[in-house]
């Protein structure tokens, strides 16, 4: 079946993307100064800089409020999305109007929104239970670029017949492209209820069914879809947060036991989140949409290969990206990457790696249609996000990494693009 081939392809794609953060070693390049010895603060960095409070803040008061905010968002999700498919059953027994089921599926929509706002932010903290297993966890919640719309519609019918030939319908045990934040975007902003399937295996009845009961159908997965988002984003805080989580074991780095033999390892491991903005927002929602890298239409612009072309939510996915990036590399408002260049007398890079994020906040920001519009209407103007993103990551590769004696990840590592 075609959609499994595309399900291979990509799987191949993403697991070679996420994937390198998996293993033991995630690192290739060093900045100079990387593992140097003769310094106070376990022989790192040329100054006695509290890389240890740098880490309890980043993770204390930066990731684990973001994962929580998420399981929050996660929760109303799923109640905005029964909601709707209640009033979308009561249009069918003349018990709600028309414009009643409009409200509560215009709810239901930016429920959706709200979350993947949210979610955008944890993507840019894949460390720990996000990355464990070839990124298990953070694939059953969102799997792009992964995804299988026909996988999806199949799914519809299989949960609605409760089995699948002869086995009870688990959720849980389903691939990831047919569930998650990217099933509920197809789910809800489809333009049209015909199936996705192209080849011989298609949902059994579909093309016989009216409208109503497609809409039925669909809603009702999807609120099992929102469930099943919300226990991982639970799964996800008790791997994160719980008495052995990763956020002690970060906070511990340098101790006896620890897997972290230093406490600069620890701000390493952390560093290493920063360049999802790299590797995904830059190179694989920008790039590729612009035809610098290969992708659907070849190598020529293309606004089919944006991350979230049905819900027009792509821009806001970038501008999410560049908030979570703002907010680890600052933390907050307490220690954050850029106190710690300040202490290693590199203010330059602290500032110019600043105001680079904010220049490219303040690009996302002043869109006035989706990335795929303005790809078609105004392809400069995404040619200018990129470049703003890029001059982020650039600093990041070079004068962040020397000055703060940290290894590049190999996700980044021989990229200049």
């Amino acid at each position: 079946m075609q959609y499994r081939t595309v399900y291979t392809s990509a799987l191949l794609v993403i697991s070679a993307l996420l994937g390198a953060g998996c293993g033991e070693s995630t690192s290739s390049t060093k900045g100079p100064n990387y593992d140097s010895n003769g310094s106070d603060n376990n022989g790192e960095t040329s100054s006695d800089f509290d890389q240890r409070a740098l880490i309890s803040n980043i993770v204390d008061d930066v990731i684990t409020p973001t994962f929580t905010q998420f399981e929050e968002k996660s929760v109303q999700l799923h109640s905005q999305l029964t909601a709707y498919c209640t009033a979308e059953q009561g249009l069918a027994q003349n018990s709600v109007t028309q414009d009643e089921r409009d409200q509560a599926f215009s709810q239901a929509k930016q429920s959706w929104r709200d979350a993947m706002v949210q979610w955008q932010r944890v993507e840019v903290m894949q460390i720990g239970p996000l990355l464990n297993n070839d990124n298990a966890l953070r694939n059953k919640i969102y799997s792009w670029p992964v995804k299988s719309r026909c996988g999806v519609d199949l799914d519809v019918v299989s949960f609605e017949q409760g089995n699948i030939n002869g086995v009870a319908y688990d959720i849980s045990l389903r691939t990831p492209a047919r569930k998650g934040m990217l099933a509920l975007e197809y789910l809800l902003f489809s333009e049209t209820t015909a199936h996705s399937c192209t080849e011989s295996t298609v949902p059994q009845g579909w093309d016989n069914r009216t409208e109503s009961s497609r809409l039925i159908a669909r809603c009702e997965f999807a609120v099992e879809a929102a469930k099943d988002i919300n226990v991982n984003a639970q799964s996800l805080i008790s791997q994160w947060d719980g008495e052995q989580g990763y956020a002690q074991k970060l906070k511990q780095a340098g101790e006896q036991g620890s897997e972290f033999t230093t406490v600069h390892d620890g701000v390493n491991k952390l560093s290493d989140a920063l360049f999802y903005i790299d590797v995904f927002t830059k190179d694989s929602k920008l790039a590729t949409p612009l035809g610098l890298f290969a992708n659907s239409c070849g190598t020529s612009v293309c606004p089919e290969s944006v991350e979230s072309p049905l819900a027009a939510h792509s821009i806001d996915n970038i501008l999410s990206n560049l908030q979570a990036l703002k907010a680890l590399y600052e933390g907050e408002q307490g220690l954050g990457f850029d106190d710690f260049l300040v202490d290693e007398n590199d203010a330059i890079t602290a500032q110019n790696i600043t105001q680079a994020i904010d220049a490219a906040i303040a690009n996302a920001s002043a869109y006035q249609v989706s990335l795929a519009q303005a790809l078609l209407d105004n392809e400069q103007q995404v040619i200018t996000t990129h470049a703003e993103v890029k001059a982020v990551t650039d600093q990041l590769k070079s004068d962040f990494i020397n000055s703060l004696a940290l290894e590049l990840p190999q996700t980044s590592a021989g990229d200049n693009d």
